[in-house]
């Protein structure tokens, strides 16, 4: 963790109280204000509440919602819900991981792009859907996953929400 980040994460910490029953809000500000859970940082959150870092390792671990490297610049995410998935979602995803080079939970060696997949994204209309940051990408299918990466290495995100 870079030194401002260190900072960051003590003067967070000092904002709650040392009582056992905080620590899953405290791992969700942490991961609020960093955008991931560094080892580091839950070695500082184990220290606050006077807990073993194992417990707080397996409380973090429990919860699908926390990270454990940083997100990249674009974070693409698939939506594999029952519709996308009957829709293609999976070949969608094979894409994105062949194209980006990286497997789930990964990032590029650029800090370029990030991989994730979730249950549901609650665009079921347009399956199957694809979110790069917040623009939404519908009826997405193998074939339209290059242009999309290449449309947003050279242009980045634009102020839209759905993207086509």
């Amino acid at each position: 963790m870079k030194k401002e980040e260190v900072e960051a994460l003590k003067d967070l910490l000092e904002g709650f109280p040392r009582e056992r029953r905080y620590l899953l809000r405290v791992l969700q500000a942490v991961q609020d204000k960093l955008g991931y859970l560094p080892e580091e940082a839950l070695r500082e959150v184990a220290q606050h509440f006077g807990l073993p870092e194992v417990e707080v390792y397996g409380v973090a671990t429990f919860y699908n919602q926390f990270r454990y490297v940083p997100k990249g610049k674009y974070h693409v995410v698939v939506c594999m819900g029952t519709a996308c998935h009957s829709m293609g979602g999976g070949l969608v995803l094979d894409a994105f991981e062949r194209e980006l080079g990286i497997k789930v939970g990964e990032v590029t060696e650029d800090g370029l792009f990030s991989l994730d997949r979730v249950g549901c994204i609650g665009c079921c209309t347009q399956a199957p859907v694809v979110l790069i940051n917040d623009a939404v990408f519908p009826r997405m299918s193998p074939s339209k996953v290059e242009e999309v990466l290449v449309r947003v290495k050279e242009h980045g995100l634009g102020g839209d929400k759905e993207q086509g």
